[in-house]
């Protein structure tokens, strides 16, 4: 089949706004929007920029707005999208060139609720143990790539970069639940001020975004809940 792909570029060195780009692509049903980037990087224009690794939805590099909602290029296939094919940047990071986004403030805000282990007691002889439960309890956590597409899918982060955003609430989630962490109140601080979680006015469009299908809208109000429940 034949695909128009149309890409917004824009290089920062020398275009003063973003511009749309247009090629027409051989494709099959079954390829991804990846492989049509790869063919006019590879066959038409060397100049493209876009970030993958992987190639199967794992590493979270190619997150991207294709047709107008966030998601991986390389798990999108064009049978889902039609002959006409649009993919810009993810919103609300500063683009860098292309497709490609300055990751930085995302990460600093993943750095912020300090996404790791913190329990200074002392070491069992073995390990610190968990019931089937108690490891089901934090799950949907630690599904999460850092891709990216429910932070940038948040209308709240487009206005207020200071936003910790969903990606890094889930991430605290992951930890806040976990019964061997004993620095949930180290996260809170983060969370509860006002970049926080509190900003928070659940529009859902994180979870429609997550190529994991983790709930985030829900942990994020279990989050919510935990700092009040902790206060009072």
């Amino acid at each position: 089949m034949q695909v128009t792909l149309k890409i917004l570029r824009f290089d920062p060195a020398k275009d003063q706004k973003p511009t749309w780009h247009t090629y027409q692509v051989e494709a099959e049903p079954w390829d991804r929007v990846l492989d049509l980037l790869h063919k006019v990087k590879w066959d038409q224009d060397g100049t493209l920029a876009f970030r993958r690794s992987c190639g199967h939805g794992i590493c979270g590099s190619d997150a991207m707005l294709i047709n107008g909602r966030n998601r991986l290029a390389c798990k999108t296939l064009v049978k889902d999208l039609g002959n006409v094919i649009t993919v810009e940047p993810i919103r609300g990071l500063p683009v860098e060139k292309d497709l490609i986004v300055d990751m930085e403030p995302f990460f600093a805000a993943y750095r912020a609720v300090k996404p790791y282990l913190i329990n200074d007691e002392p070491p069992p002889a073995r390990e610190r143990l968990q019931s089937p439960e108690e490891r089901e309890r934090f799950d949907h956590g630690t599904k999460c790539i850092l891709c990216a597409s429910c932070t940038t899918s948040c209308p709240v982060f487009w206005v207020n970069g200071a936003y910790l955003g969903p990606a890094a609430i889930v991430q605290a989630h992951r930890f806040i639940f976990d019964s061997r962490d004993r620095g949930k109140r180290e996260r809170f601080k983060a969370l509860g001020s006002g970049s926080g979680v509190w900003r928070c006015r659940t529009a859902y469009n994180c979870t429609e975004a997550c190529p994991r299908e983790i709930p985030v809208t829900q942990l994020i109000e279990e989050v919510k809940r935990a700092i009040l429940f902790d206060r009072f």
